[in-house]
């Protein structure tokens, strides 16, 4: 039944044959026999992904398909679209991971059987993961649902043996973002990477908008190296307004880390699913510029605890939801745009959040580091501060990383980047200052920055790189004139 219901763009069938879209084109308009089109739109016909293997085949075009092609061409044309389909071969790959046998007996039969039998051991495996039925995100599939994904299910499953679970479903679900770009705003892996670094190693971890839960996964992966793989200590907490990110992020996150894991699928500034969560790290990529965020039902709203967010300063709000899920001394990065470190109607919030030592670092990043990507984008670095008091914060660090932009989006060099940014941080991070790098980095006074504009921009207050690269390199100056003047009495 699956083979026959799902469908192949000409994309597609120009990828299964390894070919151009415009010999698809010619062998529709040359061949009578072509599979007539099932589905789509005149300007973009779909096929029975079936009918086409065995035309191809008929020609030999197609001596096999490769299977990692055939179980994404299942996902994208499966009949309840390829959301659905992630989540159910999310499940079955989880239910491979954790329980392999028990995959081997279900799979042993026919695809009603493997449909009718397969709610029940995905739940043992789903509850366990990610909790109770009514409090998660991934619901368990009954057998009417797994009907249309057997086929899917049992072929992403000899997928799963080629590469192992945890990377068959990356590769899935790499290709549906891949195939979407308009639809979600991702996380780059090496942003994501730096943002926990800066967090640091951390039991307790909140994405209010994990999206498709790069930046969860990164700061699972940087727990995982500091020494406490396997051991289940971790607890990631996500939350998206949209169910299906929710879902695909927590099976991501399940395939790749034994921490545990929790995610919703609500608004998280209207409908906050973890209001008593104390989490020790709070990462965040939130949406940028939203006018409709929550403006007139919160104004009375207890995150507000550095002040009430205009309108248009839905970012600010981002900011105080990150600091009301943090335990005292927990630290939280957001990703923020550039123009929040400057707007003057957020520049009130902004000078609070400095008296009171929460906010510790704005890094000025590259164009080309995230979507927007010809903006440098801005990351935030904050800390709760102890209910006991205010902490003796009088400096904040500034650090701009122009320098490193690249040509062409995602062409940045991550590590060098990385390095520079650690180099600044951590031992700002260990004392409360740190040397100065002209044009880079500079600790600046916070009654510096307390003036009627409470401009955090790191470019207005960092002083410009010395000529030539400053005094470290009058050595490499001096060497290479010396050298050039043996060159030249050698050719007079």
């Amino acid at each position: 039944m699956q083979e026959n219901g799902t469908e192949v763009t000409a994309a597609g069938i120009a990828r299964l044959a390894g070919v151009g879209r415009a010999a698809v084109s010619n062998w529709r308009r040359r061949h009578a026999d072509f599979p007539r089109p099932v589905g789509g739109t005149e300007t973009s016909p779909s096929f029975a992904l079936a009918e086409v293997e065995e035309w191809l085949r008929a020609q030999g075009k197609l001596a096999e398909v490769p299977l990692r092609e055939r179980v994404w061409q299942q996902v994208a044309g499966h009949p309840q679209g390829p959301v659905t389909a992630l989540v159910h071969t999310g499940c079955a790959l989880l239910l491979l991971h954790d329980r392999p046998t028990v995959w081997l007996e279900l799979t042993a039969g026919s695809d009603e059987r493997l449909a009718d039998l397969l709610p029940g051991p995905l739940d043992q495996v789903l509850t366990p993961h990610f909790g109770a039925l009514r409090k998660r995100a991934v619901a368990t599939p009954d057998a009417a649902q797994l009907r249309s994904s057997a086929a899917l299910l049992r072929a992403a499953g000899d997928l799963a043996a080629e590469l192992g679970a945890r990377k068959a479903y990356e590769f899935l679900l790499g290709r549906h973002l891949d195939a979407n770009p308009r639809q979600y705003t991702l996380t780059p892996s090496g942003l994501a990477a730096l943002m926990a670094d800066l967090a640091g190693p951390a039991g307790k971890v909140l994405d209010p908008a994990c999206g498709t839960g790069a930046l969860l996964r990164a700061a699972a992966a940087l727990q995982d190296t500091g020494g406490t793989a396997g051991t289940g200590e971790q607890q990631l907490y996500g939350q998206d307004s949209a169910p299906e990110l929710a879902a695909l992020s927590a099976l991501r996150l399940a395939l790749h880390t034994r921490a545990a894991v929790r995610t919703a699928a609500a608004d998280t500034l209207r409908e906050d699913a973890y209001g008593s969560l104390r989490a020790d790290a709070v990462l965040c990529h939130p949406p940028f510029n939203e006018r409709n965020w929550g403006h007139d039902e919160l104004a009375y709203d207890p995150r507000w605890e550095y002040g009430f967010p205009a309108r248009t300063e839905s970012e600010l709000a981002w900011v105080q939801h990150a600091l009301a899920r943090l335990r005292d001394g927990g630290t939280a990065v957001l990703l923020m745009p550039p123009a929040a470190a400057s707007r003057r109607s957020g520049r009130r919030i902004r000078a609070d959040l400095l008296r009171r030592g929460a906010l510790r670092a704005v890094i000025a990043l590259p164009p080309g580091a995230a979507a927007p990507h010809n903006l440098p984008l801005h990351l935030w670095v904050l800390r709760r501060p102890a209910a006991t008091g205010r902490p003796a914060h009088p400096e904040v660090l500034l650090a701009d990383t122009a320098g490193y932009a690249a040509d062409g989006r995602g062409a940045l060099d991550w590590p060098a980047l990385r390095t520079a940014v650690l180099d600044a941080w951590r031992p700002f991070d260990r004392t409360g200052t740190a040397p100065e790098q002209p044009g880079v980095s500079r600790c600046v006074p916070v009654i510096e920055l307390l003036d009627d504009d409470v401009d955090l921009a790191p470019a207005r207050h960092l002083p410009p790189p010395a000529a030539g690269g400053g005094a470290e390199r009058l050595g490499d100056v001096r060497d290479r004139l010396g050298e050039t003047l043996r060159l030249a009495r050698r050719l007079t």
